[in-house]
């Protein structure tokens, strides 16, 4: 398997290149419109075909890339069904297997930071969006947020998963670029061993952050998939 754990630092999100080598065929996790031509390039040097852009959920920091990428090499782009993406080529449901070459997904719903966040499983780890990032988790105050979902997704869609599962965030904003199933379960300030339900609610309902800068341009272009 060909893996490339990518970075974009103005809105520090995490994009993920999966390519199967013996097939040549691969699948970019949330794709940043302003990287698309590093993109390429990789795409290109690694000697891979795009088969499908799949987005973690409608991101209000910064603008997919499925769009252009959809137009550049003819990938299809993947959104879950709740996520209001109409544009997209395919609307995934829970439980949904995604296969690319040899490398096999299984999509779990796990909303509540936006009604149709993912997170895109694998054998050995577990792409988790902004449900569950290191530290932390997504905010639940806008897009159908929902702190109580996501506390339900959190622990019953990937607190679930092996220990020693591999966390790979949507976002980090403190250099750190993995974590664990069990290190998230044991010290994730929100999340850890002993919190009540309740008490994650009131947390995430008193937060108090601000907008994100490029939101009311972002969500509208990502439920067009990009394409203005």
């Amino acid at each position: 398997m060909i893996f490339r754990q990518l970075f974009e630092p103005q809105t520090s999100t995490f994009t993920y290149l999966l390519g199967c080598e013996s097939k040549g065929r691969a699948l970019l996790i949330d794709p940043v419109e302003a990287e698309v031509p590093r993109y390429l390039k990789i795409l290109d040097d690694l000697g891979l075909s795009l088969t499908y852009t799949l987005e973690t959920h409608v991101h209000a920091d910064h603008i997919t890339g499925a769009g252009r990428l959809r137009t550049e090499r003819g990938s299809r782009s993947i959104v879950h069904r709740d996520s209001g993406a109409r544009c997209a080529d395919l609307l995934v449901s829970d439980g949904i297997f995604l296969q690319v070459g040899h490398l096999e997904f299984d999509i779990r719903h796990t909303p509540g930071h936006t009604a149709g966040c993912i997170s895109i499983v694998m054998s050995d780890r577990v792409f988790t969006g902004d449900s569950l990032l290191i530290g932390g988790c997504g905010r639940t105050d806008f897009q159908e947020g929902d702190a109580g979902r996501l506390f339900d997704s959190i622990h019953q869609k990937i607190f679930t998963l092996p220990p020693d599962t591999l966390i790979y965030p949507g976002h980090d904003y403190h250099g750190r670029t993995v974590s664990t199933v069990q290190e998230e379960r044991s010290s994730n300030p929100r999340l850890k061993r002993g919190s009540d339900r309740q008490t994650f609610i009131d947390l995430m309902d008193h937060l108090e952050l601000a907008t994100p800068q490029h939101m009311h341009e972002a969500i509208p272009a990502n439920l067009a998939c990009g394409t203005p």
